[in-house]
């Protein structure tokens, strides 16, 4: 009856450690398919999902703030235009 357990203690320990060495080559073949993918994104010029929402992002503050810049100008060359008309004006002699 000792030869039993025995067999049972060697069999244990050796799926412990085939499974270990499935896990480890599992983990292996992750990092490699992983690696493979990234050098193929790589290599076709692909952006991550966040750096295009990033970039989106910064566009969509730029294309703002240029069509308040551009109220803001056309505001001023109407204040200018106001401005240039007044001194622009002839004086009104009776005013002297």
């Amino acid at each position: 009856m000792a030869f039993r357990p025995r067999f049972l203690d060697d069999l244990t320990g050796l799926a412990g450690t085939a499974f270990s060495a499935a896990s480890g080559l599992r983990e292996e073949v992750h990092t490699l398919i992983h690696s493979q993918i990234n050098e193929i994104l790589f290599s076709l010029n692909l952006v991550r999902r966040d750096e295009f929402d990033a970039v989106q992002e910064m566009a969509s503050r730029a294309r703002l703030e240029q069509e308040q810049t551009e109220q803001r100008i056309k505001a001023l060359e109407a204040r200018l235009d106001e401005l240039e008309q007044t001194l622009t004006a002839p004086t009104n002699p009776s005013q002297h």
